[in-house]
């Protein structure tokens, strides 16, 4: 494997992968499929799996069993290496792949769904990019077909796909068209979109490090886990050889209202990068939009009360605030209130410890993910109101991965793009910059203050009127006046 590129955004020309069946691979591969019933077109998948170009002692497969009734069998037309794993603690498709995932062997994972007929070179096909770098995810395509009247033994002995599914009549996977406008996502804004579960495949060590699927997750599993997957720093990229047929229409296409509101509060709570879901004025989601974190060591609680106001008081209410310093240093051991060493430090823990929008660590993580985006400054310059909302959209016209702002005392604060931070981090050693490293892959841009603290409006000029000179006329005239005008013909 050769050594990690520095890919720009999701621009990943640079990896040349090799020439299907003109290469020799050397990574072995675990395709773990989920399954919940369906054990006929389970045997299909597994004969489609049975006959592919992969190397076989380089293959296995995990079938997990999500509590079937009746219990999944294993065909006798399978791969070589086939094993049946069993659900035993909870259930739903994101426990089933962990489950799967932590029994594996390979260094790759191939997630593939049960109802899945994939061509002869779909394994190669995107196993072949994870042998040139590491921090990739491999992308299969798909189209939807009615199940017709074929065999196991008829799906084994094809060479393609068109031999035995009508793929003139197939329906397009949504995802394609995207794909097609976007360069094959090299010019994607956003490509974890795309990559939902039916087939895809990653490292073993990122599949890991980003936690798995999350099993709390019922719908839309897949689109928050590739979520996760770009906030590590990957780069995806799609495979129009990995071509497979999935065996009738998803469940969208049955009841697409419903659908779409059935997934809505997961992504709402778990994506914050789709601010269409989260227009609800006041409200709190999981996982925010912005961190700030400030550190508050040998500062005064005054200070960091104002800089914590300004921060959650800001146009931008999906924040919260990290607030780093030596908490550790507190204990509960007996001691005279006011002559404590550390009674700023325990004045503040004090004073934030209920605020669930406020966390108090000794050290900052090396990136904020799941959040996308984090602020960090000097604690004795408070944020404006329109900061944090001004930083973002400047560095979303041109996904940038760090905006520095220059203070006119020679400090600075910056803006982190999550996805920028996890992709340096992957690609740095120790000692490395950090920000070289996100220059090369997203960009790095500084800024004058100006327009993120925003100078105080001046009230405008007062004018003072010129005196109104009032006339006021006798009681006698006034009647005269009134009486002429009401005799006046009209």
């Amino acid at each position: 494997m050769n050594a990690r590129p520095a890919l720009r955004q999701n621009d990943y020309s640079p990896v040349a992968a090799p020439q299907l069946g003109a290469w020799s691979p050397a990574l072995s591969v675990s395709v773990v499929i989920p399954a919940h019933g369906g054990q006929d077109k389970l045997d299909l998948t597994l004969a489609a799996l049975s006959v592919q170009t992969y190397p076989e002692h380089l293959m296995e497969v995990l079938v997990v069993d999500d509590g079937s009734r009746p219990p999944i069998r294993l065909p006798e037309l399978r791969p070589v290496n086939t094993r049946l794993v069993r659900v035993r603690d909870g259930w739903g498709i994101s426990n089933a792949v962990n489950t799967g995932a932590k029994a594996a062997d390979g260094e790759i994972i191939q997630r593939l769904d049960a109802d899945m007929v994939a061509c002869r070179e779909h394994i190669e096909a995107l196993a072949r990019w994870h042998h040139v770098t590491d921090y990739l995810v491999t992308i299969g395509m798909k189209r939807f077909v009615e199940l017709p009247p074929v065999t196991a033994a008829q799906i084994a002995a094809a060479k393609r796909l068109d031999e035995v599914f009508d793929l003139e009549g197939a329906r397009s996977s949504s995802t394609e068209a995207t794909i097609a406008k976007t360069d094959g996502l090299r010019k994607s804004r956003n490509p974890y979109h795309v990559c939902t579960g039916p087939t895809f495949a990653l490292p073993r060590e990122v599949f890991h490090a980003v936690g798995g699927l999350d099993p709390n997750v019922a719908r839309g599993e897949d689109t928050e886990f590739s979520y996760r997957l770009a906030m590590h720093g990957v780069v995806f990229v799609p495979d129009t050889d990995a071509q497979a047929v999935h065996l009738g229409l998803p469940a969208q296409h049955r009841d697409r209202e419903r659908a779409v509101r059935a997934v809505e509060p997961y992504l709402a709570h778990r994506i914050p990068l789709r601010r269409d879901l989260r227009k609800d004025r006041g409200r709190r989601w999981l996982v925010p939009y912005v961190e700030v974190v400030l550190d508050v060591t040998d500062t005064s609680e005054s200070v960091v009360r104002q800089a914590v106001a300004a921060a959650l008081d800001g146009k931008l209410q999906d924040v919260v605030v990290t607030l780093v310093g030596p908490w550790s240093r507190l204990d509960d051991s007996r001691r005279f209130a006011l002559s404590d060493p550390c009674f700023e430090l325990r004045l503040m823990r004090d004073l934030f410890a209920h605020d669930e929008r406020v966390r108090l660590i000794d050290e900052a993580a090396p990136t904020p993910a799941p959040t996308p985006f984090r602020y960090r400054g000097p604690v004795d310059v408070p944020l404006h109101r329109a900061t944090l909302e001004r930083m973002i959209e400047s560095v979303q016209k041109d996904l940038a991965g760090v905006l520095v702002v220059d203070l006119p005392d020679g400090r600075t604060a910056r803006l982190e793009r999550t996805s920028a931070l996890g992709r340096a981090v992957l690609l740095s050693g120790p000692g490395d910059d950090l920000d070289a490293v996100i220059d090369a892959t997203h960009g790095v841009r500084h800024e004058p203050p100006d327009r993120f603290w925003p100078a105080p409006a001046q009230p405008d000029p007062v004018t003072i009127p010129a005196p109104v000179k009032v006339t006021v006329e006798p009681p006698e005239k006034t009647l005269l006046r009134r009486l002429k005008s009401a005799l006046r013909p009209n």
